[in-house]
Formats: structure tokens, C-alpha cells, sequence
């Protein structure tokens, strides 16, 4: 995933975005991503909407665009600098977002929400250093491999049968009171 969006989450009564530090007795502690990085208690009562769990309607009504595909998407066509703002033409925020996600759903996406999109994403590569997708060969390169049999027979005992077994419970604490 390029951008790691587990952490960050829009919360309703307050402007921007915010990475969730811990959870705290009357809300949830945030820090800001602005350069001033500012700590605040977001209350209970305001909706925290987490990053990863945003979609974007697409014409077909069984799928939707996860936010990180469309931030991906947006990425690779104009880097890190999106072309469009909050501020731009309502033709210019549609034709973005007619480029980027080709079959959006244009009933159900609101301008605001390209608005939203083009903020986020702006916030977003400004404080959150992208990774590029690693590639299924660098992925199966770099993970350890178990090492294969000479014949059928002589295959190695921890292979399958170790991940299927259930992990030995640790022995029960002695109670410290003496029996009677």
C-alpha cells in the first residue's frame, strides 16, 4: 500500500486530518497533520472517520474505490502535487475526478466530496511519505523459503504439520496459598 492510511482519520467539528495517538477515558487523543503537529483530545461525541475505511462510489453498484486506491491512482498520474484544489471549478474537479476514477458514480458523488478528495490527498503527500508497491518478485525474493525435499519422502517435519498444530499453552501458575 503506498500511502499508509491506517492511522489518519477526518473527524467531524474539526478541519483537517489527524493521526490517532491513543485512545483516551473521554475521546481519543489526535496530533494534526499541519506543520505545527498539535495534540488535542477529540471528544466522544464527534464521528472519527478512519482513512482506510473511505470508498468512493464507482457505476457499479457491488464495488467501490478504497481511498488509497484513488490516492494511489492520482499518484501515479500526477505525483505527489495534486492539479486540482478545494478552490478550483466545479468543471475542473470533475474532470479530475473523471480521470482518475474513469467510472465514479456521478449521482452519488458529491462535489464536495472531489473537494474532500483533493484536500486529503494534498494533506496527505505533504506529511505522509509514500512507498512505492513492492513487486511480487522482490516480495517472494526477500521472504525466507522452506527448503525442498530430495524425494517425496524425505520431507522436512516442520513444514505443514508445524502451522497446523497448536501452540503448547504455558504450564499454570502454582497458587500461592497452601493446601489444607
Amino acid at each position: 500500500m503506498p500511502y499508509e492510511l491506517q492511522e489518519l482519520a477526518a473527524i467531524s467539528g474539526m478541519p483537517g486530518l489527524y493521526r490517532l495517538v491513543r485512545a483516551a477515558r473521554h475521546g481519543v487523543l489526535v496530533e494534526s497533520l499541519d506543520e505545527k503537529a498539535t495534540r488535542s483530545l477529540a471528544p466522544a461525541r464527534n464521528k472519527v472517520s478512519l482513512l482506510s475505511e473511505i470508498s468512493i462510489y464507482t457505476q457499479d453498484p457491488e464495488q467501490t474505490v478504497p481511498l488509497t486506491e484513488a490516492f494511489e491512482r492520482i499518484y501515479q498520474q500526477y505525483g505527489a502535487t495534486a492539479p486540482v484544489t478545494a478552490k478550483s471549478s466545479e468543471a475542473e474537479l470533475t474532470d479530475f475526478m473523471a480521470r482518475v476514477i474513469p467510472d465514479y458514480d456521478r449521482d452519488r458523488v458529491y462535489l464536495s466530496d472531489i473537494k474532500k478528495l483533493a484536500t486529503w490527498f494534498g494533506i496527505v503527500s505533504k506529511h505522509v511519505p509514500y512507498r512505492e508497491a513492492e513487486s511480487t518478485q522482490e516480495a517472494t525474493a526477500t521472504e525466507p523459503s522452506a527448503p525442498e525435499p530430495v524425494s517425496p519422502g524425505d520431507a522436512p517435519a516442520a513444514t505443514a504439520d508445524a502451522a497446523s498444530e497448536p501452540v503448547a499453552a504455558a504450564p499454570a501458575k502454582k497458587s500461592r496459598k497452601k493446601a489444607e
